[in-house]
C-alpha cells in the first residue's frame, strides 16, 4: 500500500538521490536518442540514398525513406518494447533499465559508421528497443522506490523533465556538430569491418549527421560508473525472495477489471505520439518553404557562388549545396530548441499540477483543449508564412505537446498492480505510443505527397501535419472522458 498523502515526505537519502541522476539521464538521452532522427534523417538520407526533398525527381523517394526510417524502428521498438516491459515484472527493474540504456548508447555510437542506408535502419531499430524498454523500466522503478504519493508526483514529474533537457542537448549537439564537424576527427569504418560493410566515403568522413549519432554513447559512461550502487526496487525485491510476486500477463491486461484502462490508456498515448511525429518532427520538411527562409537560403547560396566563382561548375554546385542545406538545418535547429523549451516548460508545468489536481482527468485537459485550437494554427499556417511568429508558435506546439508524456509517466504506475505494471506501461507506450502513434510520421509523408493535398512542396507537408495535429487532439480529448481515474491507493 501507498503510504497517507497526509504524512510528510521523508527527506532524500543518498541513494534515492543516485537513482534520480541515473533516471534523470536516462530519461534525457530517450529523447535525445529520439529527437535527433529530424535531423539527421534527410541529411542522412541524401548522403546514403541520393535523393532530396527539393529534387522533384526525388523528393518521393526521400519522403520514402523518411517514413521507413521513423516508423520500422518504432514498429520494432514496439515489438521489442512490449517484451521488455514483461521481464521488467519478472526480472526486475534495475536490471532491465541498465541493459536498455547500454543497448540504446551502443547501438546509437555504431550508427554514426553507416556505409548504406539498411544499415543505419537496422541500428536504429536496436536504438528504439532500448529507449522503448528503459521508459517503462524507469517509471516502474521510480515509482516503487519513492513509495510517498506526493513525494513519487514530484520524483516522476521532475525526472521525466529532463527528457525536454535531452531535446535541447540534441538541438545543440547538432548546432556544433553541423558548425565544427570539419574539425572533429575523420569517421571511417575500422578496418576489421571494411570488408564486410565497406567504407565511408572520403567527403563523408566529417559529415555532422554521423557526429551527431555517435553522441549517443554518452550514457553510457556515468552508468558504467553508477551502476554498482543502483539498487533494485524494494517492494519489488521483497515480494520476489517472498515468492508471493504473481507471475505477469498480457491476457490479464483484457480482464474485466483492466481493459478499459487499456485501451483508454493505449489509444491517448497513441495521440499524444502522433501529435509529436506527425507534426512536430515534421518542421524540418516544412520550414525550407517559409519566405525568410528562402530568403536566407538564396543569399546563402549567391555567397557561395561567388566564393567559388571561376572554378569548375561542379565545384561551384557542391559549394551551393553545402550553403543551402547547412542555412537550412541551422534555422531547423534553432526551430527545435524553442519547441524543446516549450516542451520543458510542459513538463515542468506537469509536474507542479500533477501534485495539486487530483483529476487525472481535468489535468490532461489542461494540455489537450488549448492544443485543439494552437497546433492547426502553428502548422495550418505560421510554419508557411512567418518564421518569427513560427518560434512562438513552436513553444506552445512544444509546451502542449510534451507536457503530456510526462503525464503517463505519473498516471500509468498508479492504475496497474505491481506485478502488471511494467507489462501494462510497456503495452500503452509502445504498442499505443511507439508503434500506432510514430506511425503518423509516415501518414503524414504520405498525405503529403498525395495529388489532392492543397500546395506544394514544403505546403503540402505543412497542411498534412496540421490536419494530422487536429485529428489526434481531438481523438485524445475525446478519450478524456472516459480515462480512468486513480483510486487513492495503489492497486496491489
Amino acid at each position: 500500500m501507498a503510504e497517507s498523502s497526509e504524512a510528510p515526505a521523508p527527506k532524500l537519502t543518498g541513494v534515492q538521490w543516485l537513482v534520480c541522476i541515473v533516471a534523470a539521464i536516462g530519461f534525457a538521452f530517450d529523447i535525445y536518442e529520439l529527437l535527433m532522427a529530424p535531423l539527421v534523417f534527410p541529411p542522412a538520407i541524401q548522403e546514403l540514398t541520393g535523393a532530396s526533398p527539393l529534387d522533384p525527381k526525388t523528393r518521393e523517394a526521400f519522403l520514402g525513406w523518411v517514413g521507413v526510417l521513423f516508423y520500422v524502428p518504432a514498429f520494432a521498438g514496439g515489438i521489442f518494447g512490449l517484451l521488455g516491459g514483461y521481464l521488467t515484472d519478472r526480472l526486475g527493474r534495475r536490471r532491465i533499465l541498465t541493459y536498455s540504456i547500454l543497448l540504446y548508447a551502443g547501438s546509437a555510437f555504431l550508427a554514426g559508421f553507416s556505409t548504406s542506408i539498411e544499415m543505419l535502419l537496422v541500428l536504429r531499430c536496436t536504438t528504439f528497443i532500448g529507449v522503448c524498454v528503459e521508459f517503462v523500466a524507469a517509471v516502474a522503478w521510480l515509482a516503487e522506490i519513492f513509495p510517498h504519493p506526493k513525494q513519487r508526483e514530484k520524483v516522476l514529474g521532475y525526472t521525466q523533465a529532463f527528457s525536454s533537457i535531452g531535446g535541447l542537448l540534441i538541438a545543440l549537439a547538432y548546432g556544433l556538430a553541423v558548425s565544427y564537424s570539419q574539425s572533429l576527427p575523420a569517421i571511417d569504418v575500422p578496418g576489421f569491418l571494411q570488408g564486410m560493410l565497406g567504407s565511408v566515403a572520403a567527403n563523408a568522413q566529417h559529415a555532422p549527421w554521423r557526429y551527431t549519432l555517435m553522441s549517443g554513447l554518452l550514457p553510457a559512461i556515468p552508468l558504467i560508473v553508477i551502476r554498482p550502487f543502483l539498487p533494485e526496487s524494494p517492494i519489488w525485491q521483497a515480494k520476489k525472495e517472498a515468492g508471493t510476486l504473481k507471475r505477469p500477463s498480457f491476457a490479464a491486461l483484457f480482464s474485466a477489471e483492466y481493459r478499459r484502462t487499456t485501451l483508454i490508456t493505449t489509444i491517448m498515448f497513441a495521440c499524444s505520439y502522433g501529435a509529436a511525429f506527425g507534426a512536430i518532427q515534421q518542421i524540418q520538411h516544412i520550414i525550407p518553404g517559409a519566405p525568410q527562409v528562402k530568403e536566407r537560403v538564396a543569399a546563402a547560396a549567391d555567397a557561395a557562388k561567388k566564393a567559388t566563382e571561376g572554378k569548375p561548375e561542379a565545384e561551384v554546385q557542391k559549394a551551393v549545396k553545402i550553403a543551402t542545406v547547412k542555412t537550412t538545418q541551422g534555422i531547423a535547429a534553432d526551430v527545435t530548441k524553442i519547441q524543446e523549451i516549450g516542451g520543458l516548460m510542459g513538463r515542468v508545468a506537469l509536474a507542479v499540477l500533477a501534485v495539486y489536481i487530483v483529476s487525472r482527468r481535468k489535468l490532461i485537459r489542461l494540455f489537450l483543449i488549448p492544443g485543439l485550437v494552437v497546433m492547426p494554427v502553428v502548422f495550418g499556417y505560421l510554419a508557411t508564412s512567418d518564421l518569427n511568429l513560427l518560434y512562438p508558435g513552436m513553444f506552445l506546439a512544444g509546451y502542449l505537446t510534451v507536457g503530456q508524456f510526462s503525464f503517463w509517466g505519473n498516471y500509468l504506475p498508479r492504475v496497474y498492480p505491481m506485478h502488471l505494471r511494467g507489462t501494462g506501461e510497456s503495452f500503452a507506450a509502445n504498442i499505443g505510443g511507439r508503434m500506432i502513434g510514430t506511425s503518423f510520421a509516415w501518414v503524414t509523408t504520405t498525405l503529403a505527397t498525395a495529388g489532392w493535398m492543397p500546395g506544394s512542396g514544403p505546403a503540402k507537408t505543412a497542411f498534412a501535419a496540421a490536419g494530422i495535429a487536429f485529428f489526434v487532439y481531438l481523438v485524445n480529448l475525446i478519450c478524456s472522458f472516459f480515462l480512468p481515474e486513480p483510486g487513492a491507493e495503489d492497486p496491489e
